[in-house]
């Protein structure tokens, strides 16, 4: 191969939400097990400087990468796929080009010249998108553009495309994702919204290489020949990409496709590396046939869209892969319980975990579910918010301190065991100001976070604005809570335990954010092997 940075774009047609973030996270697995060097990245045509400010109910999850960066949920996918880490430069969005180009003019960096979407904003996305080539440290830079083609907030990016095939020649390639939608009424599969869809990228001057085209039906090779003749797609390029059962599935769908060969071929790449997927496959075969089944209810305000929790639910599907074990997940709505209901809410479980959050509501719900999982020796995991519940359900409980709370939900409470940073008291803008990132946390010899980790020191990501409040250490620790990790830099309460549980930890941290395919993370593998012995 010789030593240029190969550019893979992956464009989106007919419908949104087709799965191009998992397509091209396959094909980076595929490439991966033939032993390249690969990452993704997601341009988002949203004016948002980055989701951190969208509500789940939006956007899903914000993904935080370990330099801080809120980005968008598919970069959970290019890390849990790739077990490769992401960074600030692996998420871009329109907000953010025309923020960068904004200030650019105020400095007079453009020299009096009117500055313009082609060429100063196209100019800047080409730029971010070689990026991470230029690093050196990849050879295959592949990236997903959002939205729709035909959308008007994509037509900048498709432009940035156009230029970028004319300019790197035989170092680029661009997938098109398209949908074949079934009629029941005919029995047959429709080729004419993905002629329509290619035909618009071929207005805005891109010619798509490769066709992936999802399908509820196998695509016959008549249907191929059909599109590769309208599409202008050699008939080995049109792929078919069938609905599969998980996620984890799809990589081994475009194997039997070949369509990590006709990337390489059309790329002029002779690849003598044979594709070892042996871990993923081994992955894969523990996840449909476990020795062992349990519920696990996960408690939060955001439970009708699970995109909300999508790290979490992956992570208990890495995590119980590694135990033989499926996980059934209960999604359990916090405004929904209270002290009366909670015992049947709850029955049947082997273990909860309270969700991460901002904002009021659900929380009662959440404390009542925390007291009764503390207990009734229910295994337990609280993350972020999730282990603030915690903190607050033992001050009122076994301290006694009956007005307990948060300030970010009451600011009037006489016993504010969580408060607000230090850094957080002055903000004027809500955006990218968080505690966020990778923090190191040093951990007690002899408690079961250590047992967990089994080291002293760590790294976990962070995404808030409140924190234990350092003035309740003593009166936690007299009344039997174990403050078992610590930040050392700013005394910062990171984990808590009871020893006298099977388990119960709450986290500031969120640990869901490190767990991928190859990586379990070992809090939650812990945790399900707690929830097992619950069963």
């Amino acid at each position: 191969m010789n030593n240029s940075t190969k550019y893979i774009f992956v464009t989106g047609g007919v419908t949104s939400s087709l799965g191009k973030g998992i397509i091209s996270a396959s094909l980076a697995k595929l490439l991966q097990a033939r032993g390249y060097t690969v990452t993704i990245q997601k341009l988002d045509p949203y004016i948002n400087v980055d989701p951190g400010t969208l509500n789940p109910y939006e956007h899903g999850e914000c993904y935080v990468t370990d330099d801080g960066a809120e980005t968008d949920l598919d970069l959970g996918h290019y890390e849990r796929f790739l077990n490769v880490s992401t960074s600030q430069a692996n998420n871009v969005t329109t907000g953010r080009i025309y923020q960068s180009v904004i200030e650019k003019e105020r400095k007079g960096e453009y020299l009096g010249k009117t500055v313009q979407v082609i060429p100063h904003i196209t100019d800047e996305i080409k730029n971010r998108i070689k990026l991470l080539g230029k690093t050196g440290l990849y050879q295959f830079v592949i990236t997903e553009i959002g939205g729709t083609v035909g959308d008007i907030e994509s037509l900048p990016y498709i432009e940035a495309v156009r230029q970028l095939k004319w300019e790197l020649e035989q170092d680029c390639l661009v997938l098109h994702l398209t949908l074949l939608p079934y009629l029941a009424t005919s029995g047959e599969l429709k080729t004419k919204p993905t002629q329509h869809s290619v035909k618009l990228l071929l207005e805005y001057g891109v010619q798509p290489d490769v066709l992936v085209c999802r399908s509820e039906y196998p695509v016959t090779k008549d249907i191929k020949k059909k599109l590769a003749l309208f599409c202008n797609v050699a008939q080995e390029a049109v792929i078919e990409a069938l609905d599969a059962s998980t996620i984890y599935e799809v990589p081994l769908l475009m194997e039997k496709e070949k369509l990590d060969e006709i990337v390489l071929k059309k790329l002029n790449i002779k690849s003598d590396n044979a594709l070892n997927l042996d871990n993923w496959k081994n992955f894969l075969n523990k996840f449909h046939n476990p020795k062992d089944e349990i519920r696990i209810g996960i408690i939060g305000k955001y439970v009708e869209l699970k995109d909300s929790y999508k790290s979490i639910s992956e992570a208990f599907i890495h995590a119980g892969s590694i135990n033989d074990c499926r996980i059934n997940i209960e999604w359990i709505h916090s405004e929904g319980i209270n002290e009366e209901n909670i015992k049947q809410r709850l029955n049947g479980l082997s273990g909860i975990l309270v969700a991460p959050g901002f904002g009021n509501r659900g929380i009662e719900g959440k404390i009542a579910a925390i007291k009764y999982a503390r207990e009734n020796n229910l295994p337990f995991l609280g993350i972020c918010l999730g282990m603030q519940c915690a903190a607050i359900e033992f001050a009122r409980n076994v301290l006694g301190l009956k007005d307990a709370h948060s300030r970010e939900m009451n600011p009037a409470t006489s016993s504010p065991v969580i408060d607000l940073l230090e850094n957080q008291k002055n903000l004027s803008h809500m955006g990218g100001t968080m505690r966020l990132g990778a923090y190191p946390c040093e951990i007690e010899e002899g408690t079961l976070a250590y047992t967990i980790y089994g080291k002293k020191k760590i790294f976990e990501r962070h995404r808030h604005r409140y924190e234990f409040n350092s003035e309740y250490k003593k009166n936690f620790t007299e009344a039997g809570m174990v403050l078992s990790g610590i930040n050392p830099d700013a005394g910062l309460v990171e984990i808590i335990e009871l020893s006298n549980h099977p388990f119960f930890m709450g986290v500031q941290f969120h640990p869901e954010y490190k767990s991928t395919v190859e990586n379990p993370h070992p809090l939650f593998v812990h945790f399900v092997k707690a929830a097992l012995g619950n069963k």
